[in-house]
């Protein structure tokens, strides 16, 4: 890492993503401030994306993959590790004194570190609000203390921050300007090398167990083995998968020859976004990837499943009675859930099995007007939320030394 002082912070931004949602997210939002910064730099916690738009004058302190971690089991357990980072993290930016730290998602390692920074004087911006509307509500007060400014991606987000007076700024997501309201499923299976038999298949699956190695180990059992049910009713249903990196594809094709070792699963790495085209129904994880999903107007089965001391603390917390993005986005359920004990290969077919005979139209029909209605500018409209924090707290240091 170079030396401190070698850094000109009049154009270092700090930017810390912990997971692929946030590595794309975090992407947009760079080459934005890019453009509208063009001596810009960055340093912090960098997904390949984010790496990829920051440029040769990046400093990434940390990788993205070492802090994507899930539940409350396995994040004990990899708690020491990411202590550690977090620790080397603030102490390196209290040194470089960046314009400004943006923390992508991940609250539970973000805020912190969002708080120590601005009690050092380092304005901070919380891209992605908690889910505090959901559960634990009260730590609306950590936030306002950690941070100079919050960017919502959904849009009923920015009531909850107004009514505690605290700065929010609505944003939309990025992906759905990025997805037209319209695309072709043929062009995606081409990208994929469909065979021609594939081609004309309107039976193919997607199977998209998350990101996260815990994730992928609890939900890949399930979904093998919805898929083996799925194929005694579907003879010629075909299944198709995606993975972030080549070891979570290894992965994923291990434990579904564990559990249904005749049925036939092609993986991809990195093309999750044209598996989800080629597909006519998803089986998939709860996350960000089922508002891509909704944007791309794929009928889907959302499941999810936790360590179980996850789920009987959350079982106790939640404010909600639904878990997707789709079904939040709507304020109605109009995509099913699958979670923890619910679960089970049996009712992921049978979910499986109504979307393939029923009419979906009405829920297509929702799928659009969710689509308008996140489609903003949102790269540019962050940055300049952004350079707005940074341009206040230089008018607040000046009022001050004049005072």
């Amino acid at each position: 890492m170079e030396n401190s002082s070698s850094f000109d912070n009049q154009h270092f931004y700090a930017v810390a993503a912990c997971e692929s949602s946030g590595d794309t997210l975090g992407e947009g939002l760079i080459r934005s401030i890019r453009k509208k910064d063009p001596l810009a730099r960055f340093i912090g916690v960098f997904g390949p994306k984010m790496k990829k738009a920051a440029g040769s004058n990046s400093v990434q302190l940390f990788d993205m993959e070492e802090l994507a971690v899930m539940g409350i089991g396995e994040v004990l357990r990899s708690l020491p590790r990411i202590l550690k980072i977090r620790r080397n993290l603030i102490s390196s930016l209290k040194r470089i004194k960046p314009l400004v730290y943006i923390g992508i998602d991940a609250p539970d390692f973000n805020l912190h570190v969002e708080l120590k920074l601005k009690q050092s004087g380092i304005p901070t911006v919380h891209y992605v609000s908690p889910s505090i509307w959901a559960w634990r509500q009260n730590r609306i007060y950590k936030i306002k203390a950690a941070t100079d400014m919050v960017l919502s991606i959904l849009p009923f987000e920015k009531d909850f921050y107004d009514r505690f007076d605290a700065p929010c700024t609505y944003v939309g997501h990025r992906l759905a300007k990025e997805i037209p309201m319209n695309v072709p499923m043929n062009a995606a299976r081409l990208a994929l090398n469909f065979s021609d038999e594939a081609m004309k298949s309107n039976q193919v699956v997607g199977i998209l167990p998350g990101s996260r190695v815990a994730e992928i180990k609890f939900l890949t059992p399930e979904f093998a083995e919805a898929a083996y049910e799925l194929q005694r009713k579907y003879p010629v249903m075909r299944f198709v998968s995606a993975a972030t990196t080549r070891e979570k594809a290894e992965l994923i094709s291990k434990i579904w020859q564990k559990h249904a070792p005749n049925i036939p699963l092609t993986i991809w790495v990195g093309r999750s976004k044209e598996v989800m085209c080629a597909s006519n129904a998803l089986i998939i994880a709860s996350g960000t990837a089922t508002l891509e999903a909704m944007l791309l107007n794929k009928s889907m089965v959302v499941c999810y499943i936790v360590s179980n001391i996850t789920a009987m603390i959350g079982k106790h917390l939640l404010k909600v009675n639904m878990f997707s993005l789709p079904n939040l986005l709507s304020g109605r359920r109009i995509v099913p859930e699958l979670i923890q004990d619910d679960c089970t290969p049996d009712n992921i077919s049978e979910e499986i099995n109504k979307i393939f005979t029923s009419d979906n139209r009405h829920i297509f029909m929702e799928f659009n007007r969710l689509h308008k209605l996140l489609c903003m500018d949102s790269d540019s409209i962050a940055a300049d939320a952004v350079l707005k924090v940074i341009s206040d707290r230089k008018v607040s240091l000046s009022d001050n030394k004049q005072a």
